[in-house]
């Protein structure tokens, strides 16, 4: 009886300890779930449906077994996939696996499934999600930042739904991984964000593909950086100015740049493999494959209503400079022979091309194609500047265009055979945060001409003695970005050539600054065309000077 009486107690207290402990056995149960299957029952399936029930997403159900959730697919924390391509395996129609913490998802495909939601910040808590497909939906709303703190994903694809607000700047912490980015055909607005870590290279980045949106701002140069790009498109966006001609450094195999705002000349792509339909859309862009650059003054409007204005009031009237050098007057004692010049183009390595008259010699690089001898002959100019090396000049070609002359001083380089290597040196200088040379002119006296691009943008002195009450003219971001871009471009001409080339003559005067605050060097290498004891002369005086900003200047530089 004792025994029997031990027995009941046992049995009773063991109901008593499982109906008034149910809640608690319950929630054994979810703490063995996974946690992965926990994310999409929750905040995953409630964000991307909407309000309305989507049917696809009818089957992520705890009834149902993993394989039969649509759109997905599994893999266990030891990397070893869910096995469910075959029907006849037992883990397809195992229920269980839905209790697993080893089990996580591997990759969320849900193309063209009617999605009305929004995208769940929830989305970069999958450690082991390396795809995302959700195009051809509508999905609305913005792309939430915590989507760049994914520890795997590789592959993203929202291209096609109506996603607006700004690409979070975390996206690019995704680089170490990522093979594909396609947020194309959605309503993105604002600028590019830029990496992080400024030396970001997404070595893996293969597909980038951000067309067909409401981007504006100036083209992302850091994507310049992404050697492993194979297809970019930016196109059917607002973006605007110049396309850096690190572009063309790209090994890429499909470009849409169409139906931007961008401006100036193209960027020489080697092979000429991409057609007029990548560029068409850009009123103000020139070069191959696109229209002609001759007659495009590359001014903005300001410029040129300003230009407009001083010829109207007769302000400044051009003056003939180079007329005055070139007509009536002979070369003298020139024993050199009149294919010399020739002999020194180099097609291959610079595109060097080389047009006579007479006497006169005029040396074409990448960039100025379109400039003949007649174009430079009959030039106006009007002085900007004297300097150590001589005067520059903004000159007027009779199309309309407008371009910068730089006439050496007296005691450059006499004989025509230590100046060329040093000019075709120069003519293949191409940088971002660089002038690029576009020309030289020898006249029938020997006078020398350097002839660049004209840019309407003010120089790094001019921003630093103008400024408005209450509101600086640089702040420190724009300080940082120009002086970064001033390294950049000197760093490029220390290391970044098989002739190391010193500046020679850095100054606040020497440093162009565009409306996008990119900073641009000018004057560089110059020394190397004078005789030896003139440069020396040169350079010594410039750093005997220095720096030195007057006392009201001071604290607007430091």
């Amino acid at each position: 009886m004792a025994v029997l009486k031990i027995f009941s107690l046992y049995i009773f207290y063991s109901f008593f300890f499982y109906y008034s402990k149910g809640s608690a056995f319950t929630e054994s149960l979810v703490s063995s779930t996974s946690p992965d299957v926990e994310l999409l029952l929750g905040k995953i399936r409630a964000s991307l449906q909407g309000k309305t029930e989507n049917l696809l997403l009818s089957s992520w159900n705890s009834s149902v077994p993993l394989c039969q959730w649509r759109g997905l697919k599994w893999v266990f924390s030891n990397g070893s996939p869910l096995l469910c391509n075959d029907f006849s395996s037992p883990q397809w129609r195992n229920l269980s696996l839905s209790k697993d913490p080893s089990v996580h998802l591997l990759s969320l495909q849900l193309p063209s499934a009617n999605l009305s939601g929004s995208l769940p910040r929830e989305l970069g808590e999958f450690p082991m999600l390396q795809s995302l497909y959700l195009n051809i939906n509508s999905l609305s709303g913005t792309i939430p930042l915590e989507l760049g703190y994914s520890s795997a994903l590789s592959d993203i694809d929202l291209g096609d739904n109506l996603l607006s607000g700004v690409l979070p700047p975390s996206i690019w912490n995704l680089c170490d991984k990522l093979v594909s980015l396609r947020i194309n055909g959605n309503s993105l607005s604002g600028s590019i964000p830029e990496p992080a870590l400024p030396n970001s290279t997404c070595k893996n980045l293969q597909f980038l593909d951000l067309g067909n949106n409401k981007l504006s701002g100036s083209f992302p140069e850091f994507i310049t950086g992404f050697g492993g790009l194979k297809q970019l498109d930016l196109g059917n966006n607002l973006f605007s100015g110049s396309i850096p001609v690190s572009i063309a450094g790209l090994n890429l195999e499909k470009l849409d740049l169409s139906h931007n705002n961008f401006s100036g000349i193209l960027p020489v792509f080697g092979g000429s493999k991409f057609g007029v339909e990548v560029f068409e859309g850009n009123p103000s862009l020139c070069g191959s494959p696109l229209r002609s650059c001759t007659g495009t003054s590359g001014l903005s409007s300001g410029a040129i209503a300003g230009i407009i204005i001083s010829l109207m009031t007769g302000a400044m009237v051009l003056a003939s400079f180079l007329i005055g050098y070139v007509q009536n007057k002979k070369r003298k004692g020139r024993g050199e022979s009149e294919d010399e010049l020739e002999e020194g183009g180099d097609e291959e390595n610079g595109g060097n091309i080389v047009s006579e008259g007479g006497e006169e010699k005029l040396i074409l690089f990448q960039g100025g194609e379109h400039l003949t001898l007649d174009d430079v002959l009959n030039a106006t100019g009007q002085v900007m500047e004297k300097t150590s090396y001589g005067t520059a000049y903004k000159a007027k070609l009779a199309d309309g265009g407008t371009i910068a002359l730089r006439l050496l001083r007296e005691g450059s380089c006499k004989d025509r055979a230590s100046c060329l290597p040093v000019i075709k040196l120069l003519g293949r200088i191409r940088h971002e945060n660089l002038i690029p040379l576009r020309a030289f002119y020898e006249g029938k006296r020997g006078e020398k001409l350097l002839i660049y691009d004209h840019l309407p943008q003010r120089t790094l002195y001019d921003l630093l003695h103008e400024s408005k009450t209450g509101q600086p003219m640089l702040n420190w971001a724009r300080r940082h970005k120009i002086a970064l871009g001033i390294a950049r471009g000197l760093a490029y001409l220390h290391t970044g050539l098989d002739i190391p080339i010193t500046h020679g003559n850095i100054r606040s005067k020497n440093v162009l600054v565009d409306e996008f605050v990119v900073a641009r060097l000018t004057e560089f290498g110059l020394d190397k065309l004078m005789i030896p004891a003139v440069a020396d002369e040169i350079v010594a005086l410039a750093k005997t000077d220095g720096y030195k900003a007057s006392r009201a200047a001071k604290n607007e530089e430091m």
